[in-house]
This record gives structure tokens, sequence and C-alpha cells, in this order.
């Protein structure tokens, strides 16, 4: 099975100069915990409800702070034509729970996240995934550098 099977195609973006306050709010609206970040048509960064509160709030910084000062700038992603069960891996080993969808001219097309895997239950796709995000530790560290 192919990652375009699976994977929401209504996915909502925001810029790096809008302002965090803006992106809790499409969160909020479209009951969503993670944006992929835009510019100038290319995707630069993932914003999630966590970086808004770790790197963010935590951090002192107000409503109006821009997205770029809190996302994360290192996108991982795959491409709409990769099979499900490489992608379910790749989320396991880096413990990412949603990972933007690319179409071969590296335009956003989607986002598949670990629910749209577990839909396919029967592929055991999702047990994999979560099994490998579960696991303590990993790459993604919501310290600042």
């Amino acid at each position: 099975m192919l990652v375009r099977e699976a994977m929401s195609r209504d996915v909502k973006t925001v810029n790096p100069e809008q302002h965090i306050q803006e992106a809790a709010k499409i969160m909020l609206e479209t009951d969503i915990g993670a944006l992929p970040v835009g510019e100038n048509d290319r995707l630069v960064g993932m914003i999630t409800d966590r970086d808004i509160a770790v790197r963010g709030v935590a951090a002192g910084k107000s409503a109006s702070a821009c997205v770029r000062e809190v996302m994360t700038p290192e996108v991982r992603y795959c491409f709409e034509d990769e099979d499900a069960a490489h992608v379910a891996r790749t989320m396991a080993d880096e413990q990412i729970r949603r990972l933007p969808v690319i179409d071969r001219d590296k335009r956003l097309v989607g986002i598949v996240a670990l629910a749209d895997l577990a839909t396919l239950a029967k592929t055991g796709y999702a047990t994999a995934a979560l099994s490998g995000i579960s696991q303590s530790g990993g790459n993604h560290s919501q310290r600042s550098s």
C-alpha cells in the first residue's frame, strides 16, 4: 500500500512569519497538533502544539512571536508514492507521529499521521510505528539550541 492511500490531503499550513497565536488557533479549529510551515511554495519546517508550549510559552515568548522562532526547521518527510510499511518504519525509527507528504516535484500534497496508519489496522503498520515512537529518548528534543 502506498502512502497516498492513507494520508490526509486537506492540510493546513502556516507561514514562518505568522504569529504563534494564529498557528494555535488553526490547530484548535481543525483539531490537529501539528502544522507544516511553508514559505515560497516550499516546506521549511513544522510547528506543533508542543513547540508552542515549550519553545514559546515556557520560554517566555508572547503570542505575537513568529512561528519561525519556535518551529522545528529540520523536516522529515515522505513521498506520496512510498510504501506505507517503509514510512511506518521511518516514523518508528525517528519517533515521529506525523510526516508531511510531498510529491516528486517536492510540493506538499498531504500529511500522514499515526492515526492514518491505524486505519490500516490489518497491515500492522501502526503497531510497528507506535512501538518505535513509544521508546524513550529519540532524535527530537524540545530544548532550544
